[in-house]
């Protein structure tokens, strides 16, 4: 026999077993081994996992290359983002014909002026095989710019300062940080958060003067290990805050820009479960609270010398069903951000009483998020609004006249493109505890509900992260090939309020899970698809929530994309020496709590795989992801591979040069979604 007509043998991972106790229980994990990254076998497993996917994927290989070029077809290669204003400069990012990377530039006072790169990132991408520019931050005399760059895809940033005069890039280098630097108002000093080199959590808040041979000041350090930090100006540029933040809780410290030698204050000490978050204006700070049982937050202020909790004075009052995301504050008016039965919408009030109401919106589901708007001083208020089926929009709104601009509506290049052509709706199935679950739907008009449809479903569920229904030029290739897409707005997030994410995490997390199977049944039985035509993706948290689900249902899909997935929840959970662990414990809850650790080891995917046919199954990951570890994915892979009883695909797709964000250039990522739609569709018999 000709060998290489021969079906290519997927890798097998040796077992070297490695007992896991605690609480009187014991885990036996054959694949740990697959941990250690220096190990030239691991390398060798995961290259011969890489080859095993190409060597399957191989007849799709045209098929790819075709999607790659249509996706990338309707992207516009010269496009340039809409200028904004800050501090009398016009700030632009735009794109060139062929290249990968974003410029950025400026022009002082108008539009008209001759154009200054601040950076290109296409020259310094130059002999990386991995590049990204992290923040830019302009001194407040314009002359100076903090930049900072990731040359290995775990967000360990290097802060670097370019004189914007001269071109010169200066010596100091300021390495392992979380790439965004805020300057004092003087134009020499510079505050950043530093990173804990092993767990990569943010902990230490430093001081750089330029030009000074002293070491950089470590201005506060934040000792708790489920606490991240960070630092900012307030938009009217008065005061540099450090922020400490857990899943639960959060506590600022502030200083006055002009005096940054100064010590920081205390705005409010930390109180378990108090989440808030502070912004400035005049003699006031308005702060977001979910204090007094407000779940979904309320809008307080008090003075600036007067923070502590007790002295705050209610602005906006708590209420049951709308939940303040955030606020966008201006000189002559305040914005809110706020979302009542899963939708944003924008309310304005002038700060003289006089004006209160709503931009209104009409559609049906849409996302709606306010946009940049750095100057204090502007009257128009810049937000973003695009839906499943309409592109997104970059619109200005005149405070003053109530009068909307769209400055930019993306391009869909091609020429098919025409909005009128698709459908999107709101559905809503019934979970098993009664609870009305959202399901966001988008597909081609004319569709027919006869259960033949493909479909692919989607959701995250975790953090209180909501998945808003947005365009995607890219899930054309998709929509256009017969696949229905959805969005099921599962518990986890934040999509019907707070308490929508508080009964999808800890001892709920399972409702995460069990929403999307019930989810999934009723678009089986709203005959929207089938068993045998239905898809199930998930990414990072969503990759558990897949993994769970496969765990559970495996006979409801034909096929599943799982993208960087958390799937070895208990072992990650119990090890506070990985990235995000210790973070992390007021959303899983912390193993080393028995009640914890015996619910985790419940719905953890890699625990609880089992001797059963599983559906067809590619999963990617990053071999430097600092959020997942490549590892958990390499040995859930493994664990199915000696488990499972079917003959359907298990492909495992390592990209050994990127992180948790894939790859780095503007097009690249678009080969990876090229191979995960060519084995949807090659399940599906569409081949072209």
């Amino acid at each position: 026999m000709n060998m290489k007509t021969m079906d290519p043998k997927p890798p097998i991972a040796k077992k070297i077993p490695k007992e896991l106790k605690i609480h009187n229980d014991v885990r036996i994990d054959n694949y740990y081994w697959l941990r250690n990254r220096d190990n030239e076998e691991v390398i060798a497993y995961l290259n011969a996992e890489n080859e095993y996917t190409k060597s399957v994927m191989k007849h799709t290989e045209r098929f790819q290359t075709a999607l790659f070029e249509e996706m990338r077809g309707r992207i516009k290669e010269d496009d340039t983002t809409v200028p904004y204003k800050l501090n009398g400069y016009w700030y632009i990012t735009r794109y060139e014909v062929g290249k990968d990377y974003p410029i950025f530039s400026r022009k002082k006072d108008t539009l008209d002026a001759q154009e200054e790169i601040l950076f290109d990132c296409n020259d310094m991408a130059k002999d990386q095989v991995y590049f990204n520019l992290g923040g830019i931050s302009i001194s407040p005399d314009n002359t100076m710019a903090a930049f900072s760059t990731d040359l290995v895809s775990r967000r360990q940033y290097t802060i670097q300062i370019k004189n914007l005069k001269t071109g010169e890039i200066y010596p100091d280098k300021i390495e392992n940080t979380t790439g965004n630097a805020t300057w004092a108002n003087d134009n020499r000093t510079l505050f950043y958060a530093r990173k804990d080199e092993l767990t990569l959590r943010s902990h230490k808040i430093f001081k750089h003067v330029l030009h000074s041979n002293e070491e950089d000041l470590e201005v506060y350090h934040e000792q708790d290990e489920t606490f991240n930090i960070f630092v900012y100006k307030t938009k009217s540029r008065k005061y540099i805050v450090i922020g400490s933040s857990s899943t639960l809780t959060s506590e600022y410290r502030f200083l006055d820009a002009n005096t940054p030698n100064k010590s920081f204050k205390v705005f409010q000490e930390r109180i378990r479960e108090l989440d808030y978050s502070i912004s400035h204006y005049g003699d006031h700070f308005f702060i977001i609270a979910n204090c007094d049982g407000a779940t979904n937050f309320k809008l307080l202020k008090t003075n600036e010398r007067l923070t502590q909790k007790e002295n705050w004075q209610e602005v906006i009052p708590y209420r049951d069903n709308v939940l303040i995301e955030d606020i966008e504050i201006f000189k002559n008016y305040i914005v809110i951000n706020e979302r009542e039965n899963g939708l944003n919408r924008l309310r304005i009030m002038s700060w003289n009483g006089i004006e209160d109401y709503y931009i209104p919106f009409k559609s049906e589901t849409y996302t709606l998020y306010i946009g940049n708007n750095p100057d204090f001083d502007s009257d128009l208020l810049r937000y973003g609004f695009n839906s499943l089926t309409s592109p997104s929009a970059i619109i200005d709104y005149n405070l003053n006249t109530k009068q909307s601009e769209v400055k930019k509506e993306q391009e869909v290049l091609g020429g098919s493109f025409k909005k009128e052509n698709y459908t999107s709706e709101r559905i809503w199935a019934t979970a098993r505890d009664g609870v009305k679950i959202p399901i966001s739907l988008v597909y081609r008009k004319g569709i027919k509900r006869d259960g033949k449809n493909p479909l692919l479903q989607y959701a995250y569920g975790s953090y209180g992260s909501t998945i808003d229904p947005s365009f995607s030029s890219i899930r054309l290739s998709l929509l256009d090939r017969g696949f229905i897409y959805a969005i099921s707005h599962v518990r986890g997030g934040e999509y019907l309020g707070r308490n929508w994410y508080e009964n999808g995490k800890l001892l709920h997390k399972k409702n995460t899970f069990f929403d999307f199977i019930d989810c999934s049944t009723h678009l089986i039985e709203q005959k929207y698809t089938s068993k045998e035509h239905l898809y199930a993706y998930g990414g990072s948290a969503g990759g558990l929530l897949i993994g769970a689900v496969i765990n559970s249902n495996p006979e409801l899909y034909h096929g599943v994309l799982a993208a960087v997935p958390f799937v070895d929840v208990v072992t990650t959970m119990l090890d506070d020496t990985i990235p995000l662990t210790t973070g992390e414990y007021d959303e899983w809850g912390n193993p080393n709590d028995e009640a914890y650790y015996h619910y985790m080891k419940s719905y953890s995917p890699y625990d609880n795989i089992e001797a059963k046919s599983y559906p067809n199954l590619l999963v990617t990951t990053g071999f430097h992801d600092s959020q997942v570890q490549y590892w958990e994915p390499a040995k859930w892979v493994a664990k199915l591979r000696a488990l499972k009883r079917d003959n359907n695909k298990l492909l495992f797709n390592i990209d050994m040069d990127s992180g948790h964000g894939g790859a780095s250039g503007r097009f690249e990522s678009l080969k990876e979604v090229a191979l995960e739609y060519a084995f949807l569709l090659d399940l599906e018999g569409i081949n072209n």
